[in-house]
């Protein structure tokens, strides 16, 4: 009787391969010979490029001018005694973010750790009052809370990862803005007073949130069986696209009142989402006609067979896959639009890039063009790659290009 060793119930991983150091540089910096003349080049530009600037950086800038007027950088002319509002959003934010980030992974990554210790690392930096260094010290442990909480229950904290925005940006909205008279609890902010990092969030938020609903509804108009609203869909997306946003906006300053009545006066900051909207919502269209044009006629035809009509074959069926396909595409343009809100400052909004230009006409300050830019550049940079980073997390999480 022959014998035969069982075979395993599960199916062993395969080896992994361990390197030491000076092995993993070996193995990715040095061969072939062309990584190697790659790595050698690329040790010379840091040294060029980066060498010089760092010695700039911790010698010869100016940073005080970032110092001095950091409160006026993030916030504007937005009254002093109601800038807990803007902390209090600021903590529903990190919220917001620390439970989204749970209901999509099971563990903490280096670059999202870094991103939750950044508040931290901000409470260090000198000529911040005590206040708000505890705020930025609240931030992350904020965000730990709401990430372990999506942990305990993930199923259910992804069910309210859409809902929690959208209430976000409403509660975002209503405590920059107030609701009372000015002698009232919780008085209203004109938007006058509103600049600096604030208002480019606003006008982002809002961007966003008004945006995307609009370019849905033109791509869905767009292949829309009615002639009229096809072929409107198709002129505005055309006409929008054909011209830049600064016309856009221009337009929406100067010939908006116009078509008002004379005694209704629409807000400046209003003018310029109207504007943002209406040209973000043609790109959002043609992203979204992208997503749908991938959905196989089947998957129509499936819907119909199982008594569908057709606004539920879009809406629980065509939609979603084609969402899911254009994430990329459309935190792209998401991250276009924060970048692009820096035009409102040639129609006269003190945005970040507003107050940059109003700093650098201090008499004190002439010269740190360099040093105002780069930390503007920095800000950019950062919260264009925290979207970008966290639209990687949401299509692994859904599984964006695998089948």
């Amino acid at each position: 009787m022959s014998r035969h060793s069982a075979a395993p119930d599960t199916a062993l991983p395969p080896p992994v391969e361990r390197y030491t150091v000076l092995g993993w540089v070996y193995k990715n910096l040095l061969t072939p010979w062309y990584n190697a003349l790659l790595t050698l080049l690329a040790l010379w530009l840091i040294y060029v490029i980066f060498l010089p600037l760092a010695r700039w950086a911790f010698t010869a800038a100016r940073w005080e001018v970032i110092a001095v007027n950091l409160r006026l950088l993030m916030i504007g002319q937005y009254p002093k005694e109601q800038v807990w509002r803007i902390w209090l959003a600021l903590h529903f934010l990190a919220f917001v973010i620390g439970l989204t980030w749970g209901s999509l992974t099971r563990r903490w990554r280096s670059p999202a750790l870094a991103m939750m210790l950044l508040p931290w690392g901000l409470a260090l930096i000198p000529g911040f009052s005590s206040s708000t260094r505890t705020h930025l010290a609240i931030l992350p442990l904020i965000a730990l809370i709401a990430f372990g909480i999506a942990q305990v229950a993930q199923s259910a904290a992804r069910r309210q990862v859409i809902p929690l925005w959208v209430s976000y940006f409403i509660l975002f909205i209503l405590l920059i803005r107030g609701l009372t008279p000015p002698e009232g609890w919780f008085p209203i902010v004109p938007t006058n007073l509103w600049g600096g990092l604030v208002l480019t969030f606003v006008l982002t938020v809002t961007g966003i949130v008004l945006s995307f609903p609009l370019g849905l509804l033109l791509a869905l108009g767009r292949r829309s069986n009615l002639p009229i609203i096809r072929w409107f869909s198709i002129a505005y997306i055309e006409l929008i696209r054909g011209v830049p946003l600064v016309t856009i906006l221009f337009m929406a300053q100067i010939m908006l009142p116009l078509f008002l009545p004379g005694n209704v006066q629409v807000d400046r900051v209003i003018r310029a989402i109207v504007g943002i909207v209406l040209f973000t919502a043609a790109y959002q269209a043609e992203n979204v006609r992208g997503g749908l044009q991938a959905i196989p006629h089947g998957q129509y035809e499936a819907a119909y067979a199982l008594g569908l009509n057709g606004f539920q074959t879009n809406l629980f069926i065509i939609l979603p896959q084609a969402l899911r396909n254009v994430i990329p595409v459309l935190v792209g343009q998401f991250i276009a639009l924060y970048k692009d809100t820096s035009l409102v400052a040639v129609v006269g909004l003190l945005d970040l890039l507003g107050i940059a230009k109003a700093v650098l006409a201090q008499p004190a300050y002439v010269g740190t063009q360099r040093e105002v830019y780069l930390f503007i550049s920095a800000i950019y940079w950062l919260f264009s790659y925290v979207m970008a980073y966290l639209s990687q997390r949401l299509e692994k999480a859904l599984g964006v290009g695998e089948r």
